[in-house]
């Protein structure tokens, strides 16, 4: 019996670590989380209907004359997506008055991405961004690293693609850089991650001092995963987070209740869900059979 219950504990663990699951949150909570954090990122609105559009548009935005209009879900691959209606394209910048009409074509409406499956996901909300003066595009992550078993910046002073393509064309521009998790993230560490992604324009203190902000955010909320994609340089010498991916450690919903509060239960994978449910009946099954 003991056997059977430690080869089934074996593989309910690799079971586990197939099926672990992390929280995601949509692209303008990951902006906002991020502000609060004294990142640099561009001004928007969520909005749910086209009402809350015309008034974002004449309250948030009354003297632009472009606007960018992100549909919003969890998945990749937006800006390539196909709507179920037909409309092409997830991402799209457009004249002030041509917003309300583009933002119609997108809420309520299914978006099909390379990440989604033929299924694709709902989209709930749209993101209403200033369009930024963008110089350069420089891509930017903090991931845990197995084998410092600790955070991992990894940099390229080419952006605007995926990390794949990134390290496919341009594997010399990529930098990784760990951080000791005991010492935290030094000015050297982060002028090492700085000069890695080899700035044209931004000040290279104030990118410093960015960077330091953006690990910051990534331990005090168990992130698992920062990335940013494109980091932009823009016309006004900033570096700015122009689209931003965070995912945070399940294990730590106790402490982090604000961050998991954003969760969005319709854009999750049923299957996962029941896959994930049934490991716990599974785990506490096994823990009971040990433990009787």
């Amino acid at each position: 019996m003991n056997k059977l219950v430690s080869r089934s504990l074996s593989v309910a663990g690799k079971w586990q670590q197939q099926q672990l699951r992390r929280l995601n949150i949509h692209e303008y909570q990951g902006a906002d989380l991020m502000n609060k954090y004294g990142i640099n990122v561009p001004k928007g609105v969520a909005v749910s209907s086209i009402d809350e559009v015309k008034e974002a548009v004449k309250s948030a935005f009354p003297n632009e004359n472009e606007l960018v209009v992100k549909s919003q879900i969890l998945a990749g691959g937006r800006g390539l997506g196909t709507f179920q209606n037909g409309f092409k394209g997830g991402v799209h910048i457009v004249k002030a008055d041509q917003v309300e009409d583009i933002a119609g074509k997108m809420l309520g409406q299914i978006l099909v991405t390379k990440q989604t499956g033929p299924q694709g996901k709902v989209v709930s909300k749209v993101y209403l961004c200033e369009k930024l003066s963008l110089v350069n595009e420089m891509y930017f992550a903090i991931t845990l690293d197995r084998k410092t078993a600790g955070p991992l910046i990894i940099a390229c002073s080419k952006g605007g693609t995926s990390i794949e393509d990134l390290a496919e064309k341009y594997p010399d521009m990529i930098i990784k850089v760990p951080v000791d998790v005991f010492k935290g993230i030094t000015d050297e560490d982060a002028a090492m991650v700085v000069d890695g992604l080899a700035p044209k324009v931004a000040d290279r203190n104030d990118s410093i001092e960015q960077v330091k902000k953006l690990y910051k955010l990534f331990c005090e909320r168990d992130c698992t995963l920062l990335e940013i994609n494109p980091l932009a340089e823009t016309s006004s010498n900033q570096l700015v987070a122009a689209d931003a991916k965070l995912n945070f450690d399940d294990n730590a919903a106790f402490r982090q209740k604000e961050i998991f509060a954003l969760r969005d239960p319709s854009q999750e994978d049923p299957r996962e869900v029941w896959n994930c449910l049934l490991f716990t009946f599974f785990f506490l099954f096994l823990f009971f059979c040990v433990y009787k």
